[in-house]
């Protein structure tokens, strides 16, 4: 027979209940803080839910009633430099952090109602009903609360989307040497999402002062947590990941702050994260003012045996108990939240003129429609004074460098000179600078800002942005392959693509993501693709692909003085390529939006990018065609070098537009259709394009070849055009 022994897990995995003692023992200032909080976001959640009945609220309204004690009891404590973040159902979290903010963390019941908690009040239902005074400029609605100053750093429409962030503050909090925590919330369905698994993993291995605080309401929309998951006990998904947790009864206020303060003191002395699950209950349907009885899912008995556990009542008996208040002092309170309500109301609506009896939200509060595209990007004041170098013009001495070396030495150059850079991504900490030595040396010259993640690219992408966000790092994230961008699709287009924006447009995002393109060496479907398609029809990125080593170094110096996220496209074709740079200058910047004219001509304009242009250059002379060469360098169509483009279309009137991948994914594809919008005049014929094939490359060799273009296919599509000329 087998020797068996029972394994016990690695961290602690408590439940705490809260006693007669604790009640006793707690400060009554604090008691009455929460209480205050509690009617406070009470109040708050009543009135969305009355202005989303009379269709005053455009979107969702996820109503927190019956969760509040989770969020007043975990955000009590913290300081306005601890931060927290969540989910679409955050409005309890985000008040609890803004009303902590502006009262310092106390709260006088017999006068509870400040000047301060007013404006937080009316600015949060300002940007719920989608107005310009609301902390988003009323672009993020219910689900998106952001407010930095208060530590907030916002909520996330995305199931578990927010998580990868919150360990991006959390690793920055920790390196900047502060004693700061991050908390960040997500409800019974997030902890199946992996994302939200990924970032555990990486917290625990990375030791990161980040609290999973898991709100179990027991149902996503109507499917119970029984049914969705074998173990209902969601905080035992920490004991996988060596974190220690707590189960807390989270109608009790008390017994989530006594269990965050005992998360706390972990994650404060360094010794990781830790996660906390409370069983709460909202009180109404995922969405709007009815209960889930009025849909079938729930039994009005359950309904009431939960509302009799609600958390403002078991903190109001509570501090009757021990006489630190009576009943017409929670009933002050509470008349005290509600006129203040009435208040914010007052402000932000009129009689709807049109309408008897009826509310209209007052129109000149609404954003100004011209407001509509600010902030998808940055407006780049920040490269005001920078040097630039045109490389193509630079007549100075030079020296012959290979694409690679250009490549880690620039990243070596900005790193020794901006603290900042942060290098994180798989096995760029090893095999002397990675998989293609583009992090060659950097790991063992800047300990602990060459970070190699586990193989996760929805946690560690997530992670770059929250430190991005967090503004005092400036993170530099590499995908092994584009490909991969898929896996993490949620973090790079959901999270860092759309944050400024979303949130109001001023927050700046300086991330740089690099990958680089690897087709032709055989690495099948799933490693070869060209992003730039995908990336150029997603808001918020900035892209820049090099064909040629100087131009990395300017753009690269470019794309980290941004502060908007720039995806850095490089090819492995190029890697083992030299050519002439400036000699010991690895600090100029090539302008934003310029792209290089390789070479001129009269009968086609060419339009390539990476490896492409040298392969556009090739069918160039082999054809014998006189047609100008443009290299795009930057991609985004916030940067596209128009004028450049624009000048040759006039003199050549034909374009032929060039890439290596899929015409699926095709970056040619909304490129050539704004051409034709912008210079249809002047073109003879429509704009002709070189693409691979539908398929993604195979492994197969000759399969490979058949789905790419190279030079050949350049030099079939230039004798069409050519032929299309008379021959000339």
């Amino acid at each position: 027979m087998p020797k068996r022994r029972r394994l016990d897990p690695k961290a602690p995995w408590l439940e705490l209940t809260t006693t007669a003692q604790d009640w006793k023992g707690a400060d009554p200032a604090l008691l009455a803080t929460m209480l205050g909080q509690l009617h406070l976001i009470r109040a708050f959640e009543e009135t969305v839910l009355e202005l989303a009945g009379d269709g005053l609220v455009h979107g969702p309204a996820h109503s927190s009633i019956g969760q509040e004690g989770g969020a007043v009891g975990s955000i009590v404590g913290l300081g306005s430099t601890d931060a927290i973040n969540g989910s679409h159902r955050g409005h309890h979290q985000f008040l609890a952090k803004a009303i902590n903010h502006v009262s310092g963390g106390v709260l006088d019941p017999a006068s509870l109602v400040t000047d301060g908690i007013q404006t937080v009040l009316q600015r949060t239902l300002a940007e719920i009903l989608g107005l310009a005074q609301g902390y988003c400029r009323g672009r993020g609605g219910s689900m998106h609360l952001q407010w930095f100053e208060a530590g907030a750093l916002g909520t996330n429409a995305i199931v578990g989307g927010g998580v990868p962030l919150a360990a991006g503050n959390a690793w920055a909090q920790k390196h900047a040497g502060t004693a700061d925590v991050t908390v960040s919330y997500f409800g019974d369905g997030a902890i199946n999402i992996g994302s939200v698994l990924e970032t555990m993993n990486l917290a625990s291995a990375w030791k990161l002062p980040l609290a999973f605080f898991i709100e179990n309401n027991l149902y996503a929309v109507s499917t119970t947590v029984a049914e969705a998951t074998g173990e209902p006990r969601l905080s035992a998904r920490a004991l996988g990941f060596g974190i220690p947790s707590w189960r807390v009864d989270g109608m009790d206020p008390l017994a989530v702050h006594l269990a965050m303060k005992d998360a706390e003191k972990l994650m404060r002395s360094g010794q990781g994260p830790a996660v906390i699950e409370v069983e709460v209950y909202r009180f109404f349907h995922q969405n709007g003012p009815y209960p889930g009885s009025a849909f079938g899912y729930r039994t009005k008995e359950e309904e009431a045996e939960w509302r009799a556990r609600d958390p403002l009542d078991r903190v109001a008996r509570e501090m009757i108990a021990l006489g630190q208040i009576d009943e017409a002092g929670v009933a002050s309170v509470r008349e005290q939240a509600q006129s203040a309500m009435r208040d914010a109301v007052a402000q932000l609506l009129e009689a709807d003129p049109e309408s008897a009896g009826k509310r209209r939200i007052r129109p000149e509060l609404w954003p100004d429609t011209d407001f509509v595209n600010v902030g998808v990007r940055g407006d780049a004041s920040e490269l005001n004074g920078v040097r630039t170098l045109e490389p193509t013009a630079y007549a100075g001495e030079t020296e012959t460098k290979k694409f690679v070396d250009a490549v880690a030495g620039v990243m070596d150059r900005r790193m020794g000179q901006d603290e900042r850079i942060v290098v994180l991504g798989e096995d760029v900490h090893r095999l002397n600078g990675g998989t293609n030595g583009a992090t060659k040396g950097l790991a063992k010259k800047y300990e602990g800002r060459v970070l190699g993640t586990p193989i996760s690219e929805n946690a560690f992408a997530g992670l770059g942005g929250g430190m991005a966000l967090d503004g005092r790092y400036r993170p530099v994230v590499e995908f092994m392959y584009p490909d991969f961008m898929w896996v993490a699709a949620d973090q790079v287009f959901n999270q860092i693509g759309k944050a400024r924006h979303m949130f109001g447009g001023e927050n700046p995002v300086p991330l740089v993501l690099r990958t680089k393109v690897a087709m032709g060496s055989g690495y099948g479907s799933q490693h070869l693709m060209d992003p730039a398609g995908i990336f150029a029809t997603s808001p918020g990125w900035r892209i820049v692909a090099p064909s040629s080593p100087a131009d990395y170094i300017g753009l690269i110096n470019t794309a980290l003085a941004l502060q908007d996220p720039v995806l850095v496209i490089e090819h492995v074709d190029l890697y083992g390529d030299t050519g002439e740079v400036p000699a010991g200058d690895l600090d100029y910047c090539i302008p934003l939006g310029t792209a290089a004219l390789r070479r001129e001509g009269n009968d086609v304009t060419v339009i390539s990018y990476l490896n492409m242009v040298k392969h556009s250059l090739e069918a160039v002379e082999q054809t014998g065609i006189d047609a100008d060469v443009i290299d795009l360098r930057w991609l985004d169509r916030a940067s596209i070098d128009w004028d450049t483009i624009g000048a040759s279309i006039r003199k050549t009137n034909s374009v032929l537009l060039v890439e290596q991948g899929a015409r699926g994914t095709s970056y040619g594809g909304w490129l050539s259709d704004e051409i034709q919008r912008r210079f249809f005049d002047y073109l003879d014929q429509p704009v002709e394009r070189v693409t691979g094939g539908e398929a993604s490359p195979s492994i197969s060799r000759v399969l490979e070849r058949a789905a790419i273009a190279r030079t050949e296919e350049v030099v079939a599509a230039l004798e069409l055009i050519k032929r299309g000329m008379g021959g000339r």
